[in-house]
């Protein structure tokens, strides 16, 4: 038996950053393991720049997701106004930027999913980590910071309702976990497929036999540098009805 922590996001928008090149920024069609371990720290009140416990927790847990509804995408033309990057100058809130006498005007390409839904799971995969299992679920339930959705301006639309399951799988630890419907995730346009991601657990520990491994630049190395690792990656697929119930 494995313990698990499984928690549901699900918002208007929200955007899991792929690999960008230029002014393009694409989102993947569910959770970056950054994106998560983001989350679970911006809960438990880190900030970036603890690189260390960042580290750790990179190491320290494993990750998967199930995407019920992946959302429709959308591609907005984003412009903004930044101080242009001169010296050792340092700014640490937007306004700090805005008082810069020269702001120069970035545009970018930004994607979006819209009105996507997932169910995450995280388990622990080394003997130490910085915090069980059970303090991110109290985290989860009361964040110290503002979690949201990949970016700041994706907010979450219902609380995430922290559980912890025991389970012989991943699958099984999926299967067993219900949310409260408040009538909004009913109205959810479901995939006609349920997806499943996730890393480091092969055979009987997933209970899944994937269709498709492939590698993701998601893992952080680095925060305050923005530098990040490949890890490989499990997909799987079956029918939404299977795993509703």
């Amino acid at each position: 038996m494995r313990k698990f922590l499984l928690f549901q996001l699900y918002g208007p928008m929200a955007s899991w950053g792929d690999v960008a090149v230029g002014e393009q920024r694409p989102t993947a069609n569910h959770p970056s393991k950054s994106a998560i371990l983001g989350l679970l720290a911006a809960a438990r009140g880190i900030r970036r720049d603890e690189e260390i416990i960042h580290r750790d927790m990179a190491v320290g847990y494993g990750f998967g997701v199930r995407v019920d509804a992946p959302g429709e995408l959308l591609r907005d033309y984003h412009t903004a106004q930044v101080p242009p990057a001169k010296g050792k100058a340092k700014f640490y809130t937007r306004r700090d930027e805005l008082r810069n006498a020269e702001l120069n005007t970035i545009l970018s390409s930004r994607d979006y999913r819209m009105e996507s839904r997932y169910v995450v799971a995280v388990w622990i995969k080394e003997p130490v980590t910085p915090f069980t299992l059970e303090v991110l679920v109290d985290a989860l339930q009361l964040p110290r910071l503002v979690p949201y959705l990949g970016r700041k301006a994706c907010p979450l639309a219902i609380p995430m309702c922290p559980q912890l399951v025991e389970a012989v799988s991943l699958k099984l630890a999926f299967d067993e976990t219900h949310f409260p419907d408040d009538g909004l995730l009913s109205q959810i346009r479901l995939a006609g497929q349920a997806s499943y991601y996730w890393e480091d657990l092969a055979g009987d520990n997933a209970g899944m036999t994937a269709s498709m491994v492939y590698p993701r630049r998601d893992r952080p190395l680095s925060r305050a540098r923005w530098q990040f690792a490949e890890r490989d990656e499990f997909y799987f697929s079956e029918s939404a009805q299977e795993v509703q119930g």
